[in-house]
């Protein structure tokens, strides 16, 4: 996948970064924190109709978002309850992201692209969803073309270049296909151990 290879390429810079937060005695519970109010800031600025200040300040946004899990790495404190917290947190900010596109063409009076953000948004939910129920059941799942990352990716690259509604259809349709995949990928492997 594409995060996987954006973490490796990334470690270089986000170690560094994550030390210096570590040298301050935050927490990656408290990085995640921020991380979601720092994207809940974003999407407020993506709710005025500054698409492209909301992009790129996304980028950094996305790039922060991987910090909490590397000084958690880097101080020995992961933790169950961590994962959860950043997961949660995860789904809230992109619930937040596409409110904030759903107000906006409310706002603009374009029903498409309200309809296109709305499905955007289910569809984005039931990747998560999918993995998390799976999970539930003691099944691995990360399968799948388009995680939360490239999701984020082919918004940013909407926004900067004024191109929302053709991402939102990209991130519609590859996001249910990866859902797809993933109940796919479940039944597989608990049919695999059935006696």
């Amino acid at each position: 996948m594409v995060a996987d290879l954006a973490r490796t390429w990334g470690a270089r810079i986000l170690q560094p970064v994550a030390r210096f937060f570590g040298n301050l005695g935050l927490t990656a519970n408290a990085l995640t924190v921020f991380g979601f109010f720092l994207t809940a800031a974003v999407a407020a600025v993506l709710a005025t109709g500054r698409t492209q200040l909301a992009g790129l300040l996304l980028i950094f946004s996305l790039g922060f978002d991987a910090v909490d899990g590397t000084l958690a790495r880097l101080t020995d404190t992961t933790s169950r309850f961590g994962a959860f917290l950043d997961s949660t947190l995860d789904r809230w900010a992109e619930i937040a992201i596409y409110l904030a596109l759903i107000w906006l063409f409310l706002t603009l009076n374009d029903d498409r692209g309200v309809l296109l953000a709305a499905a955007a948004l289910s569809a984005s939910l039931m990747v998560s969803y999918t993995r998390a129920r799976a999970e539930g059941i003691g099944v691995a799942c990360k399968e799948g073309m388009l995680t939360r990352f490239e999701r984020l990716v082919i918004l940013i690259v909407g926004l900067i270049f004024n191109l929302t509604p053709w991402a939102l259809g990209i991130i519609a349709a590859l996001a249910t296909v990866t859902a797809v995949q993933r109940i796919l990928v479940t039944w597989q492997l608990t049919a695999a151990t059935k006696k």
